[in-house]
């Protein structure tokens, strides 16, 4: 390792350490916790993770811890679920089949209008409202981060993206936990828990801890929903921008991150459909992916330990009920609209 690559490492140490400390913690409490309460209480690691990670976010909150922190969710998070694309199939993501994908769509359009018109119903900027249905319908914190990118400026622009973003962090790791078990009360089988989790969870990382939390099935459907969810960035970011156009405000060029982790998925995707089926690379490609998907799931466990170590439930509760009440609404719609369409479909 170079001088460079070392100095620009140690800041990221650690925080580094100390989500991959909160990791194996979890890997040796999983089946303890088991064991103690006579297979009562089976929690998966995945979650495990990230309750410890909240009870140590006192300490996390040091800025010593950030920088590696925040390298965990936001990059390490996106190479491991890039890797995910080598459990899946082409004919996975067919499977899905159109029915899917339109309420799918159908619910993010509905989620957006209805986070403008909760916000206005309440008193509160248009603006939030974009954000707070943006980064319900699509993908959390990324989508409110662009989407503040097409917002007019107002007052509260930089306070409502703020919020946004920790609310979708919190509300994400809520139902995380929330709705596996409303899956199982609903009577969904492997592929509709896996629709419902990918199509309803804010953020890609609860979707990834949900999903597989349940089962390999499970996560794998859930994080192709939520991928498609992600593709549509570019296009509902637009369309937000060009609403306010029609409104008389000024928006700014949009500027939306390329999400390179699923362009990575969906190449990886297409290498699980092609190389099993080639008799002379599939021995070689088979022992390369157990290593890589090993690699993936270790890089998932640190990056949710990382995720809990920054979310502070504290801070949530010092915010304004309306912008609260807003975002639930959003949630709320979101998941109605999905819940109704699977039980249609």
């Amino acid at each position: 390792m170079t001088l460079s690559a070392t100095a620009t490492a140690r800041p990221l140490m650690p925080g580094m350490a100390l989500a991959c400390a909160v990791a194996v913690a979890a890997v040796f409490a999983e089946p303890a916790l088991k064991q103690a309460t006579g297979g009562r209480i089976a929690l998966p690691g995945m979650v495990i993770a990230l309750i410890i990670g909240i009870m140590l976010h006192g300490l996390a909150a040091r800025p010593l811890f950030e920088p590696g922190l925040t390298f965990a969710v936001k990059k390490l998070l996106r190479w491991a679920i890039g890797l995910l694309g080598l459990r899946i199939a082409f004919g996975d993501i067919l499977g899905l089949g159109l029915g899917t994908l339109v309420v799918v769509g159908g619910s993010m359009a509905a989620t957006i209008a209805a986070g403008i018109w909760l916000a206005r119903r309440f008193g509160v900027a248009d603006g939030y409202g974009a954000l707070a249905g943006a980064s319900t319908a699509v993908c959390g914190a990324s989508a409110a981060l662009a989407t503040t990118t097409v917002l007019p400026n107002y007052p509260q622009k930089a306070a409502d993206t703020a919020f946004t973003v920790v609310a979708a962090n919190a509300l994400s790791t809520l139902v995380m936990l929330a709705y596996p078990p409303l899956a199982v009360l609903l009577g969904f089988d492997a592929t509709k828990t896996g629709i419902l989790l990918g199509a309803t969870i804010h953020d890609m990382a609860q979707v990834v801890g949900a999903g597989y939390a349940v089962s390999e099935p499970v996560g794998n459907t859930a994080v192709v929903v939520k991928l498609f969810r992600v593709f549509l960035l570019l296009p509902v970011v637009l369309a937000i921008g060009w609403w306010f156009l029609r409104q008389g405000e000024q928006a700014q060029e949009a500027r939306v991150p390329v999400p390179v982790f699923a362009l990575v998925f969906l190449a990886l995707v297409v290498v699980n459909s092609i190389l099993p089926g080639i008799p002379s690379l599939a021995g070689s490609y088979a022992l390369v992916k157990g290593w890589l998907v090993s690699v993936s799931n270790a890089g998932l466990l640190i990056a949710i330990a990382a995720l809990g170590l920054g979310t502070s439930i504290t801070a949530i509760l010092t915010i304004g009920w309306r912008h609260v009440v807003i975002f639930l609404g959003t949630t709320l719609v979101i998941l109605g609209l999905v819940v109704g369409g699977i039980l249609i479909t």
